[in-house]
This record gives C-alpha cells, sequence and structure tokens, in this order.
C-alpha cells in the first residue's frame, strides 16, 4: 500500500480527508502503467483486475499495490469490478473519506484528487465529483475524435457522472454501491439512486484525466455502440417510469431509426413493391437535419451526423440483446471493444 502526504487533504471542519483509489482493468497493458503512475494522490490504491493476461496483475503487484482478481466463473462487469475494489479498499483503509475510482485506460492530472476532495469536504451535499476528460489520442482515428466531442460535457451540478469520478464513501455506501448486473452506463444508474436519495453530483471545469480510447477499427465503435443500447434498453427497464424516465428517450429514439423504421420499410416493400422504398427517404432527411443542428465546422456535422444515424443500428442490436437476456433470464455479460496494447 503507497502511504503519500498528499493523500490527505484537510478539510471545511479541519479535520484530514483521506483519499483512497480504485483501478478497473483488463488488458490495458501499458495504459494501466500511466494510470498507476498517476496515483500519487491517493493514500491507498486498489486495483481490481478481470481477468487480464497481459501482466496487469503482476504490474500492479510489482508496485506494491493491492490486487484484488475478480472471480473467472462470474460474469464481468464494470459495476462488479467497483464494488469489489470498493469493499477491499474500505478494509484495508476504514478511514478513507473519499474514493477516486479510475479506468485503467486513464491517467489522472496530478492536482485532480486533492482538488476534488477539497470540493467534496467543502460541499456536504455533493456524492461525486468528476471534471474535464480529454482523450489522448483525437487524431489516431475518427472514433477516437468523436469519443474527444463525447468528453466535452457541461460543468455545474449534473444528473450523472461517467466512470472516471470521485465519490463520497458515506453516499455511495448508503445506496448500496454499483448495481452488478447493469453492464454499461452503470454510473448513470447510480446516480439515479443517489439523486433519489437527495445526493448532488457535479462536474468541475479543471482537468481530470486522459483517457485513451484506442478505437482505432469501425468494429470497436460497432460494439461499443452495442454496449450503449444495452444500456439505454436495461436503464429503461430499471428506471423508465416517471418520474425519472431513465434512458426512455434513448431506448424510444432507437427503437424507432433502429428498428420501425425499416420494419416499415420492409413491410411497404413486400405491399407495393419498389414504391416501398419512399420510406428510406427519412433517413437523408435526418441526416440533414443533424448536419444542420450541428454547432461545429461544417465538416465535423457531417461526420458527426452520418455516425449519429448510423449508431441507432447497433443500439437496435443492443436493445434487441438485452430484450433476449431478459426473456431468456440469461445474465448480462459485458460486451467489449477494447483492444490489448
Amino acid at each position: 500500500m503507497q502511504q503519500i502526504d498528499s493523500s490527505m487533504v484537510e478539510s471545511s471542519t479541519d479535520r484530514m480527508v483521506v483519499i483512497g483509489a480504485v483501478v478497473i482493468g483488463r488488458n490495458e497493458g501499458e495504459r494501466l502503467r500511466a494510470c498507476l503512475s498517476s496515483l500519487a494522490g491517493a493514500s491507498t490504491v486498489v486495483y481490481v483486475d478481470s481477468g487480464s493476461t497481459d501482466g496487469s496483475v503482476q504490474l500492479a503487484r510489482a508496485r506494491g499495490i493491492e490486487v484484488v482478481e475478480l472471480d473467472l466463473s462470474i460474469p464481468f462487469t464494470a459495476a462488479r469490478a467497483r464494488n469489489a475494489g470498493f469493499r477491499r479498499l474500505r478494509q484495508i483503509r476504514p478511514d478513507v473519506a473519499v474514493v477516486q475510482f479510475v479506468d485503467g485506460d486513464c491517467e489522472l492530472d496530478p492536482s485532480w484528487c486533492a482538488m476534488a476532495a477539497e470540493f467534496l469536504s467543502n460541499r456536504p451535499d455533493v456524492a461525486a465529483v468528476c471534471g474535464h476528460l480529454r482523450e489522448r489520442y483525437p487524431d489516431q482515428s475518427v472514433y477516437n475524435w468523436m469519443c474527444q466531442r463525447e468528453w466535452d460535457r457541461p460543468t455545474g451540478e449534473i444528473r450523472a457522472c461517467a466512470g472516471n469520478v470521485m465519490m463520497r464513501v458515506a453516499a455511495l455506501a448508503e445506496v448500496g454501491g454499483y448495481r452488478e448486473d447493469v453492464i454499461a452506463a452503470e454510473e448513470d444508474e447510480l446516480c439515479v439512486r443517489l439523486r433519489a436519495a437527495k445526493w448532488r453530483i457535479w462536474r468541475l471545469a479543471d482537468e481530470m484525466a486522459v483517457h485513451d480510447a484506442a478505437m482505432l477499427h469501425f468494429r470497436q465503435w460497432w460494439t461499443r455502440s452495442v454496449r450503449a443500447g444495452y444500456a439505454f434498453a436495461q436503464g429503461a427497464w430499471l428506471h423508465g417510469r416517471p418520474p425519472e424516465r431513465h434512458f426512455s428517450w434513448e431506448r424510444r429514439r432507437t427503437l424507432i431509426w433502429g428498428i420501425a423504421i425499416p420494419l416499415a420499410w420492409l413491410i411497404g416493400v413486400a405491399l407495393i413493391g419498389s414504391f416501398g422504398n419512399i420510406v428510406l427517404l427519412i433517413y437523408p432527411a435526418q441526416f440533414l437535419r443533424l448536419t444542420l443542428l450541428g454547432t461545429g465546422p461544417l465538416s465535423e456535422n457531417l461526420i458527426l451526423a452520418f455516425f449519429q444515424l448510423l449508431s441507432r443500428f447497433p443500439e437496435a442490436v443492443g436493445q434487441l440483446r438485452f430484450l433476449r437476456d431478459l426473456v431468456w433470464r440469461r445474465a448480462p455479460t459485458i460486451i467489449e471493444h477494447k483492444v490489448s496494447v
């Protein structure tokens, strides 16, 4: 375990706030090395490994970091990994007040932990705080570039955080941690329960971390979009009813563009022949609409509009996978898109 003075921040009540960190990863390679090196702001670090075969466990242990290896017989989820790390962190450091969750493909800014812990100590109503996430190689592929755009989000009070976030230990324990059968967007689901418990979530304008999406191929983008569709369906199933309506709009949007319109086209062609192809004209019309709604240069708006519209099809696949698992009572399994390095 690492004991570093900068991992303790003096709170507004003159009590020292102990900062812990939980890193999750699977076959992150050199990304994990950079991630672990960036955690000097935490007094105790726990690394949770989900069946790596690239020496990640040995790398963490060589640095004196506590390692939790998940049972291979139980399906992996990021939520399960974070809960396992959180439990182990509290066992070995019972006085920990805040925990920084970090994905193994991210590298924290050196000043982030102290800054975030100080913010939480001054805002007892806030359960979770995150900051600006920057993509490491946005020019390496159009998919990385879209991730960079995705990370650019409003600051202030927000409805949900992402995976890299500092959380108040008491708040996370109060709501029972992450829901382990949620295979994607588990942070959004957690934040639904945090807000129901009257906690608030915040995003600061300060830089929090650098992220390495390593998304270089269309197949990776497609798989990630399938996972998003699964998350929309599962999230709406759990919390889609009023007043929360969690992911209800996202699920409905996918059902319309990824399933209902293609079905209408097939039925139209079957009933009236080639005249049924007129249904497909709605797609170029929507592409034009999305392009005109963009706020950046035309070239960027065209790219974003194309992939936004195209993503409805893999999202539909994800929703159908969730429906299959629900009907057949199958345990959800992780949908991976990352490439080992």
